[in-house]
């Protein structure tokens, strides 16, 4: 089995990584508002994911404003679809080892037993309805 890409698994990632598989480039802040991240919290996950090569950040200037562009490169585009297969994997080989258990196994799921409610108490100060 194909093991899971932990760069790209980590939930925040795997949600920067996704949101540019579908897109060509997006900026700083369109990443921050769609993501609901912190500044500093999408800098630190960018980073990690430019270090591993799979997001080009490209920045520019507009006078003294700062405008960072974020795009995925070929690497990261291989690495997410070899990641989304690695998970289409895990998930049809959980799904056919249940099917097989429950197939083979004459024993069912049973619920644990679970209390029943109680009846109120009788309180003399609280007369009987009814």
């Amino acid at each position: 089995m194909m093991e899971l890409d932990r760069i790209i698994h980590e939930p925040v990632r795997l949600q920067i990584m996704a949101t540019l598989g579908g897109v060509d480039t997006v900026d700083f802040k369109f990443l921050v508002s769609t993501l609901g991240l912190s500044k500093g919290n999408l800098s630190s996950h960018v980073d990690k994911l430019e270090v591993a090569g799979y997001v080009q950040v490209t920045k520019s200037f507009n006078g003294k404003i700062t405008f960072t562009q974020y795009a995925l490169t070929q690497k990261g585009r291989k690495a997410l679809e070899e990641h989304w297969l690695a998970l289409d994997r895990l998930r049809a080989t959980s799904h056919s080892k249940r099917k097989s258990q429950s197939a083979s196994s004459s024993r069912h799921f049973k619920l644990p037993k679970v209390a029943s409610p109680r009846k109120p108490r009788w309180n003399p100060k609280i007369p009987p309805s009814g």
